[in-house]
């Protein structure tokens, strides 16, 4: 099994492979990465997956996890070509499922969305994640292994929770004219990404969310209230700009909800933290 970006959820997924028996390989850039895998028993492959050459990293017909972002700027994903590069010189895997982002959908208005909502992209960084999509749809489609495509919610956990910008006291938007927004609890997204390697049909393709969306700024007051900390202020959308990140600033402008049932009904889930309250009561139970 190889995990391509063996970070934050890789390191997860490498962890449960384990424990069933599996041998992981998991492809990271930094020497820190590389120690902290080999220090768990994963076999480290350290690459620049923009830069190096990539003949080291053979998948010719294992099974694989592709968890790498692409980069941090413009409105395509290189990285992902090149991997598809690598693939045609050194083997094709047999699998490869890949995480994408829910971001694809742009701005619905508030809307439920289902996976056959039209996609709309139009922050770069959801760009570049649609470029992906379209470059494995195509390799899928030209004879490569089997593809499942995993467009992921926002990820949360016990060690993945905006602890210090509450504590700094940074605004959110008033309650009132908050986005709709959606989240999956990190476990339960690895739990998806190994039921979508297991036993997904071919050509697959899944919201993954815990299909109980809010605003962002519910998100923040109730991991605020849950570990006794002081209520981030509020203020109008109007006043924005300036007084958040860009980065937030671009999550604003975008509003929608999640379904949910595709996931659940096809790879036979049940979530183990199907709400917020669920997993931040094992955060601070």
């Amino acid at each position: 099994m190889i995990i391509i970006g063996c970070g934050y959820l890789g390191a997860l997924v490498a962890r449960r492979l384990q424990a069933q028996g599996e041998q992981v390989t998991g492809v990271v850039r930094s020497d820190r990465r590389a120690a902290e895998l080999a220090a768990a028993g994963i076999e480290p492959l350290q690459l620049d997956l923009q830069q190096d050459d990539l003949a080291p990293l053979v998948c010719a017909d294992a099974p694989v996890f592709h968890f790498a972002p692409p980069p941090g700027q413009g409105r395509e994903d290189p990285l992902t070509a090149r991997l598809l590069a690598s693939f045609a010189a050194n083997g094709q895997p047999r699998r490869l499922v890949y995480v994408s982002t829910t971001g694809v959908y742009g701005d619905c208005g508030g809307a439920w969305v289902d996976e056959t909502w039209p996609v709309q992209p139009t922050a770069e960084r959801s760009l570049r994640r649609w470029d992906a999509e379209q470059r494995l749809r195509r390799w899928h489609a030209e004879g490569g292994g089997e593809l499942v495509i995993l467009r992921v919610a926002g990820i949360y956990g016990c060690d993945r929770l905006p602890l210090e910008r509450i504590r700094s006291g940074q605004p959110v938007i008033s309650l009132e004219e908050a986005p709709w927004s959606n989240r999956i609890h990190v476990e339960d997204l690895a739990s998806v990404c190994l039921a979508a390697m297991e036993r997904a049909p071919d050509g697959a393709l899944y919201n993954v969310c815990d299909g109980h969306p809010s605003t962002m700024t519910d998100y923040f007051c109730r991991i605020a209230e849950a570990a006794g900390l002081p209520q981030p202020p509020q203020i109008p959308l109007a006043e924005a700009p300036g007084r958040v990140s860009p980065g937030m600033l671009s999550y604003l402008n975008e509003s929608r909800r999640l379904s949910n049932r595709r996931l659940l009904s096809e790879l036979a889930l049940t979530l183990r933290y199907p709400t917020l309250a669920d997993g931040l009561a094992a955060c601070f139970g």
